[in-house]
């Protein structure tokens, strides 16, 4: 057999055997939800729809949870209520399977061809991995749609952006529009200097809220005047699976939780993002800036539940990344690694959920917040790309063992372009 039909033959096994690994993994590590995010939205939209009645005062059955997202994720989801109960599960699955695939193989992809890695094998070992991943688990257990707005958002940073498109920002107007959140993003996109796309951010934003406002006017009146405003439809902030900063400080005191040090910790953590992020975007570094940007999110919201942790991936991706950029063998690899090995293995572990009944003591402060731990080390550890020293091109070059930006024009370029190009630079 020739020797590059044994190596397929050999990655084909390897993948079998870790996706079985993972199989026996997720039978008896990951908790089944019985989808029950999806429920709530479906029985929202089949009540408004069927029944006459309002989406937002629809209640899951012997719970308080109610359809919570603005009403112009309503109407983005509201063909669900024209589906069978297991159809909309398929669709659920099929989104958040297919989106997850998109958004690794674009973070993932380069450092494949980078590395010598062969593409497939490296996507199929990359989602098996995913899958494993607790809040990834969460996300598709409980019929949650974080991977589709981090496509939306992705769309827009790892796609559009390194090309330079006119269209930047339409796709974080239109996360920002099925669930506020991600807005986030388009303070990202204020804080390192990007106008224009700010602008088609908030106006897609708004356009698609005065979009659902004009076909569902009274939805929208009972969203943005009370629905909005009752905390009591999203859950306890004490919660374990509240995995923010304020989770952290309503855990300190879950009767009386500080908000002037909440909001102390979140200043100083947007500060820490803001200064990190336009160090990223001023040497050309996007992806970082994306993952930078996904962590904080998960840091300074209100709630970030465990699922909502899909956030941390591009951050993961990118520590690997940087890791298979610098030396073989050497200290900053290593380091890099470990930090990523680490990282995943607390993120697939339930730890913190060996404290959901007592977070007390030094003990219940350390472990029950563990993964807010892990955002906080992303946040100031995840390496960026800074402009080497050059003295064909003196301040325009950047150090290039950092992450490459997807769509980057001379990735392909032969010596001879490049040296032609660095002798026009150096003569301007």
């Amino acid at each position: 057999m020739p020797q590059g039909a044994r190596r397929t033959v050999g990655q084909v096994g390897i993948v079998v055997v870790l996706a079985a690994a993972v199989t026996w993994f997720l039978s008896v590590a990951a908790v089944r939800h019985g989808f029950f995010d999806l429920q709530v939205y479906y029985g929202a939209l089949t009540h408004w729809v069927h029944d006459g009645g309002e989406v937002y005062d629809y209640l899951r059955p012997r719970t308080m949870y109610g359809f919570t997202y603005p009403p112009f994720a309503a109407l983005v989801m509201l063909p669900m209520a024209y589906l069978s109960w297991h159809g909309a599960i398929l669709v659920s699955v099929t989104m958040s399977v297919l989106a997850s695939t998109v958004v690794i193989w674009w973070l993932l992809d380069p450092v494949a061809v980078r590395a010598g890695w062969t593409r497939w094998f490296t996507l199929a070992v990359a989602l098996c991995l995913a899958a494993a991943f607790e809040p990834m688990r969460e996300t598709v257990n409980f019929g949650q749609v974080n991977m589709l707005l981090l496509f939306l958002v992705a769309v827009d940073l790892l796609w559009l952006a390194p090309r330079g498109s006119r269209w930047l920002g339409v796709g974080i107007g239109l996360a920002t529009a099925i669930k506020l959140t991600p807005g986030i993003y388009l303070v990202y996109l204020l804080v390192t200097g990007r106008w224009r796309a700010a602008a088609t951010a908030t106006a897609v934003a708004g356009g698609a809220t005065l979009l659902a406002a004009a076909l569902f006017p009274d939805a929208s009146r009972e969203y943005w005047t009370q629905a909005f405003w009752n905390t009591d439809r999203v859950g306890e902030l004490a919660f374990i699976s509240n995995q923010s900063l304020q989770g952290v400080v309503a855990r300190l005191d879950p009767g009386h939780p500080s908000t002037p040090l909440w909001l102390l910790l979140v200043a100083v953590t947007l500060l820490v993002w803001a200064r990190r992020c336009r160090a990223a975007v001023s040497v050309g570094d996007e992806a970082t800036g994306f993952a930078l940007t996904g962590v904080v999110m998960c840091l300074v919201s209100p709630v970030t539940w465990v699922h909502h942790l899909v956030w941390l991936i591009p951050a993961l991706i990118l520590l690997v990344d940087n890791a298979m950029a610098a030396p073989a063998g050497g200290r900053r690899r290593r380091g890099l690694l470990a930090f990523a090995a680490v990282a995943y293995l607390v993120l697939i572990s339930r730890l913190v959920w060996q404290w959901e009944r007592g977070f007390g003591g030094v003990d219940g402060f350390v472990f029950s917040n563990f993964y807010v731990w892990v955002s906080l080390a992303l946040l100031v550890a995840l390496p960026i790309r800074r402009p080497a020293a050059n003295p064909a091109v003196g301040s325009v070059a950047v150090d290039t063992a950092g992450v490459p930006q997807l769509g980057e024009g001379d990735r392909g370029a032969s010596t001879g372009q490049r040296n032609r190009i660095s002798r026009l630079l150096a003569v301007r």
